[in-house]
């Protein structure tokens, strides 16, 4: 599984050890998550470019973390994930997203969330069916009251 944007590592334990690749721009946080889960691989990354070969990962889990990235940015993104993903291989989503009858959780999330990009649903979608991936939202909810979340799968 590679973890687009592991962070501190957080969702590492979803995997055994062999089977987890973590990337993050961030190498102040790659290197936290080298310290605490030792036996887990985390990678710095720069660049559209990611440090993995052609059809590797079965899955690619996204977790918050589109949302603070420019769109013509995620666009080259998505195109490597097509080209990392094995051909029966999934993508598991989950962000931000705005609701459009939720006024008053969008206002709370544009307000107080450090990311600079969260989309209404199509927008999200429309990145990866660009690029023909089917999309299969599988569950929209609220978190802590005013975070509207979408949690989404992508497959080729």
């Amino acid at each position: 599984m590679l973890d687009f944007g592991a962070g501190t590592g957080a969702n590492c334990t979803l995997c055994i050890p062999d089977h987890y690749f973590g990337i993050d721009p961030d190498s102040y946080r790659v290197e936290f998550a080298k310290r605490l889960y030792n036996n887990y691989r985390f990678e710095t990354f720069k660049g559209n470019e990611l440090p993995a070969d052609n059809h590797s990962f079965d899955y690619i889990l996204i977790i918050a973390v589109l949302h603070h990235i420019p769109p013509e940015m995620v666009y080259g993104y998505v195109k490597e994930f097509k080209r990392v993903l094995k051909p029966e291989g999934k993508i598991v989503v989950i962000e931000p997203c705005l609701f459009e009858k939720s006024p008053i959780s969008n206002w709370f999330m544009r307000t107080n969330d450090k990311g600079d990009y969260i989309l209404r649903e199509e927008e999200y979608l429309n990145y990866f069916t660009k690029e023909k991936f089917h999309c299969q939202v599988l569950k929209k909810y609220k978190k802590c009251f005013f975070y509207n979340e979408l949690y989404f799968s992508a497959s080729l």
